[in-house]
C-alpha cells in the first residue's frame, strides 16, 4: 500500500462546498456539483494513501484533505493547438514586411 511519510511532497482532495452551499448566482450545471479542491504540500505527518492527512503549502498555509498521490507531478499545459493561431506569426510577418523590418 502507497504510504507519506512525514515531509513527502503530497496531494490532497477534499470537498470544500458541497452543491447545497454553492452560490444561488452560478450557472444551474455548476450549482449542481461540490467544489472539489486539490492542493499539494508536504505530509505534517505520515500516512496511508486515502487516510485524511495535513499539510504545509510551499508558502507555510495547512490544509486537511484525503491523500490521493505521494510525489505528484506536475500537470500543467496549455491544452490542444488551436490551428488558426498556429499560422498567426507567419502571417503577421508577411502583413508587417518579414524579415525587411528586423
Amino acid at each position: 500500500m502507497i504510504s507519506a511519510k512525514k515531509g513527502d511532497w503530497v496531494q490532497i482532495h477534499r470537498i470544500e462546498l458541497k452543491p447545497s452551499e454553492r452560490s444561488s448566482n452560478l450557472p444551474q450545471d455548476t450549482q449542481s456539483v461540490p467544489l472539489e479542491v486539490w492542493q499539494k504540500g508536504f505530509a505534517t505527518h505520515d500516512a496511508i494513501m486515502g487516510d485524511e492527512i495535513e499539510i504545509e503549502t510551499v508558502i507555510g498555509r495547512k490544509a486537511k484533505g484525503e491523500l490521493v498521490k505521494v510525489n505528484p507531478e506536475y500537470e500543467h499545459n496549455f491544452g490542444k493547438p488551436v490551428a488558426e493561431l498556429l499560422t498567426i506569426g507567419a502571417e503577421l510577418r508577411k502583413i508587417l514586411g518579414g524579415e525587411e523590418n528586423e
